[in-house]
């Protein structure tokens, strides 16, 4: 049985918002792909009142099991991060509301997911995520592909087995047993603690 996640870039101008359906043995289908967009003429709680409707609309028409946002990192662009703290912010609360499991991913574990290289730059992530999904095309622009590699990305990274889909109790068990993560999880954790990763912004709607 196939696991749907919706994974969102966040971004106050604009926020890409991904779905996709991943299969035990790893495959994946693209299942939706937008990008929220507010003004940025707009006051600051108009703008976040906007986005938070398409996310809900997005998460009450895909009905995902897990949610993956990017994690948030400083950079020299205070208001850059600041607005990308604030709608992951109403992400997070939209998916407790729903009673969904969130997971925040860097951007160096999710190039490490998709491609293998942690250090990989937006066309090669946007290329794997062509390929993993069966596109003839790469997702446009660059940010598109950084809502569906997230969403990818918690699907075989999430699991407390090699190519076992994730579950709720699985997730939860991983997080408050070191034991219960895989090796590669590990390994990964571990690159996690050592970077310093970048922070990436946001997507735009493949499909209509």
């Amino acid at each position: 049985m196939a696991v749907r996640v919706l994974g969102i870039d966040p971004g106050l101008t604009r926020c890409g918002v991904g779905v996709v359906d991943v299969e035990g043995n790893r495959s994946a289908r693209l299942v939706d792909v937008t990008v929220l967009r507010s003004a940025p003429d707009l006051p600051l709680e108009q703008r976040l009142l906007l986005l938070a409707q398409g996310l809900e609309d997005m998460l009450d028409r895909h009905r995902p099991q897990f949610i993956a946002i990017e994690r948030v990192f400083a950079q020299h662009n205070v208001r850059t991060v600041m607005g990308t703290a604030q709608i992951s912010g109403v992400a997070l609360m939209l998916a407790a509301k729903r009673g969904l499991p969130v997971t925040l991913h860097t951007p160096s574990e999710v190039k490490a997911a998709i491609t293998g290289y942690g250090a990989a730059d937006k066309k090669q992530v946007g290329t794997m995520v062509a390929r993993i999904l069966g596109l003839t095309e790469i997702p446009q622009p660059a940010d598109a592909a950084d809502a569906l590699a997230l969403a990818i990305c918690h699907a075989w990274r999430t699991g407390a087995s090699g190519g076992t889909l994730p579950t709720v109790t699985s997730v939860k068990a991983a997080a408050i047993m070191p034991g219960a993560l895989t090796p590669a999880q590990k390994a990964w954790r571990d690159a996690e603690r050592k970077s310093v990763p970048a922070v990436s912004v946001v997507p735009r709607s493949l499909k209509r």
